[in-house]
């Protein structure tokens, strides 16, 4: 009962509006005067523009993206000359040579055999250094080609390394041809290529460490050696680098110039040119910048105010003529969220920075299809046009924003209307690419737009028509699931055959299965005459007889013997077991998850009708004054809704049509006008909305089927031979 509360409670309501108005508002560009958004080309129709104070005139945001680039690109990057870490080298080097020349005499005085590798030499590496050491033991005075010459020989390539300068970045990081290199205060520029990197370093260490008296492999070993105690003298500062590209970003003025005080900015009837438009957008955000705290508490209501009227006027249109919408807070929670999402996405396009025609890459035709798939049409419509307002809003108000939004949105709505299959969302693409062609080019031609910048607008326009069907298909599978919706792709879906609870149907109760493909038939006939839900009919038509699945035998449909159970049992006995599959089948769709307008025409389509056969059979057997009729009636709820009724008069009349004798459409007809008046005399069809025109037209439309359906037959000859059993 609290659950039902809330899904109808008009505070709630309020909230939602309240809530979706106030973080609409939150959207909105602070502290900029709301104006009318003004584009180049048009004509200024309004009386001249008179500076009331002096301002600077903003560069165009693109113009000024670029300078800052261009700003960033002239700085050099920032290197720093570390002269310590070239000694630190060298004296790890020297350092490092006397520990590996004593601790290979130290080796070889214990004898050839005996080996030991300490180092960081790899095994074959140690071996042919060592070989060199045995060189130098070979004679008092040091020989060409022994440790100690090729030790030297390190030495002095680490040392012309150093001299020469090794940077820590490779060329290709380095963006331009020189770098800055910082000691103290001073930047001296050089070339980059005049120093080393760490590519090409190694090929210079080889060629200095290479000598006559050193084959290749101990070349290798002398290399990978002094490759060791290598490190960058000369290292990127990031930091620094920083510091230049913003002084110099700094110095790259945000204006193009001022305008004085009582100067005029743009003149009636004169065109809007590029630089028209900055002057306007400058005033505009410096009336903002002017505002006092009172102005934009004032600013801050007009926007409210702005925004709660809009979605106001649509909670009207829905209360008017969608109340099951209106009534339902869950589903307008959902349309708040699609509002609110919308406007989401317009404010993140209005923080880039970029080309105009992002505008077009806020996916309104998505919201569009959603409002239309989710609901119908009309909304889908009427949706789009407010939320359009909505988003031109937050656009500064731009009126072509507005139109082309609509055009394209209301051509997604017309794509979707009668939706038979998920895929059918993509062919929306070419029609919303249509609306946003057309509006593209009529306006272009308005403002004598570059060619450049209407195919730029159209390569965005087609973006958008691609990524509006697959944003749809998306989300719709995510609100169905969220909120319950129960869309007529949904319906589609439960009304193929191969659903498990139809089959289930068809194997168990195969009677009861044909009694609902035909009341499918009926029903769908019948609704379209009426302006009900034909496919909700359809369906529910399918799945209000499910709970039969459970005991079909009890039902006379699936007796295809001449035995009837109810003989073995009580008439309440009986009531009971056939108001049972109402019940169960309430329970069995509920837990095969069918949606709640579905499962209403399991209850509905019996209503509270007494189950007549059993009721008079008690009558006769133990009298009137002895029973209660309640026992024999079902439970209801009576039928709420068109579709529902449609399912309950459909029921009663088919199988009463089925089991007439020689039927003709006269016997047809009265059968069906008086089963459908007895319904409307037992008050069955109170609760529904059915008008006594609809009531006109079902009987017309059952008849038209039932009649067809039972229509006489010829005798096939001996037909009453193949009859009987051989």
């Amino acid at each position: 009962m609290k659950k039902e509360k809330l899904k109808t409670s008009l505070r709630i309501k309020f909230l939602i509006l309240f809530t979706a108005s106030i973080l609409i508002v939150l959207m909105f560009p602070r502290g900029e005067s709301m104006e009318s958004e003004v584009s180049v080309g048009t004509i200024w129709i309004q009386d001249d523009l008179i500076a009331g104070f002096s301002f600077p005139i903003y560069k165009n945001a693109e113009v000024y993206r670029k300078e800052l680039d261009a700003a960033k690109r002239s700085v050099l990057q920032i290197f720093i000359k570390r002269d310590d870490i070239a000694k630190a080298s060298n004296d790890s080097l020297l350092s490092y040579n006397k520990f590996l020349i004593s601790m290979m005499d130290s080796s070889l005085a214990q004898g050839q055999a005996k080996f030991e590798n300490p180092t960081f030499l790899n095994s074959e590496q140690f071996k042919l250094l060592r070989t060199l050491r045995l060189k130098d033991n070979q004679s008092i005075k040091v020989i060409p080609g022994g440790l100690n010459d090729a030790l030297n020989i390190v030495n002095t390539a680490l040392d012309e390394i150093y001299s020469i300068g090794l940077i820590s970045l490779n060329y290709e990081q380095i963006s331009r041809d020189s770098i800055a290199i910082r000691q103290g205060n001073i930047d001296q520029i050089d070339r980059k290529a005049k120093f080393l990197s760490p590519e090409t370093f190694r090929s210079t260490l080889r060629a200095l460490i290479a000598s006559e008296y050193f084959s290749e492999d101990y070349e290798q070993a002398l290399f990978f050696y002094a490759q060791h105690f290598v490190q960058p003298n000369i290292i990127y500062s990031p930091e620094f680098t920083q510091e230049e590209i913003t002084l110099a970003q700094n110095k790259v003025s945000r204006y193009t110039g001022i305008v004085n005080e009582n100067e005029r900015i743009v003149a009636k009837h004169d065109r809007i040119t590029n630089e028209t438009k900055l002057k306007i957008d400058s005033f505009r955000l410096a009336k903002g910048e002017k505002m006092g705290d009172v102005d934009l508490f004032l600013q801050w209501i007009g926007q409210f105010l702005h925004v709660f009227s809009l979605l106001f006027l649509f909670s009207i249109y829905l209360f008017l003529f969608r109340k099951k919408i209106y009534e339902d807070n869950s589903k307008l929670l959902l349309v708040g969220i699609l509002i609110v999402w919308v406007s989401f996405v317009t404010f993140l396009t209005n923080l880039i920075a970029v080309n105009d025609a992002i505008k077009l890459l806020i996916f309104i035709p998505a919201a569009s299809m959603l409002f239309t798939i989710m609901f119908d049409s009309r909304v889908g419509f009427y949706s789009t046009v407010i939320v359009s307002l909505i988003a031109g809003a937050l656009r500064g108000n731009d009126y072509t924003f507005v139109v082309m939004n609509i055009l394209a949105g209301a051509l997604a709505v017309y794509t979707v209307r009668d939706i038979k299959n998920r895929t059918q969302i993509f062919r929306s693409f070419l029609f919303i690419l249509i609306g946003y062609t057309i509006s593209i080019v009529i306006f272009g031609f308005e403002r004598f737009e570059s060619w450049q910048k209407i195919l730029i607008e159209f390569a965005f326009a087609g973006t958008s028509a691609l990524i509006s069907p697959v944003l749809t298909y998306g989300l719709l599978i995510f609100f169905e699931r969220l909120f319950n919706i129960t869309t007529e792709l949904t319906l589609l879906e439960l009304s193929n055959f191969d659903r498990p609870l139809l089959r289930e149907l068809a194997r168990k109760a195969p009677g009861s299965f044909n009694h609902s493909l035909t009341m499918g038939t009926l029903v769908e006939a019948a609704a379209e005459k009426i302006g009900a839900n034909p496919l909700l009919a359809r369906v529910g038509a399918y799945y209000h007889d499910i709970g039969k699945t459970i005991s079909p035998h009890y039902f006379v449909e699936n007796q295809l013997d001449s035995k009837n159970l109810h003989e073995e049992l009580s008439p309440l006995e009986s009531a009971r077991v056939i108001v049972n599959h109402v019940t169960q089948g309430i329970e069995l769709a509920i837990e095969k998850g069918l949606p709640k307008e579905v499962i209403e025409f399991i209850p509905m389509h019996h209503g509270t009708t007494v189950i007549t056969y059993f009721y008079e059979k008690a009558k006769n057997q133990f009298g009137e004054e002895s029973i209660d009729i309640n026992n024999y009636r079902y439970p209801g709820p009576k039928p709420q809704s068109k579709e529902t009724a449609l399912v309950m008069l459909a029921d009663v009349c088919e199988s009463a049509v089925r089991s007439i004798e020689n039927p003709d459409s006269e016997k047809v007809e009265n059968l069906i006008h008086n089963l459908i008046n007895a319904r409307l005399n037992d008050g069955q069809l109170d609760e529904s909305p059915l008008t006594f025109a609809d009531i006109s037209k079902i009987k017309e439309a059952f008849a038209g089927i039932l009649i067809g359906q039972h229509h006489r037959r010829i005798r096939y000859p001996k037909q009453e031979e193949m009859e009987k059993k051989d």
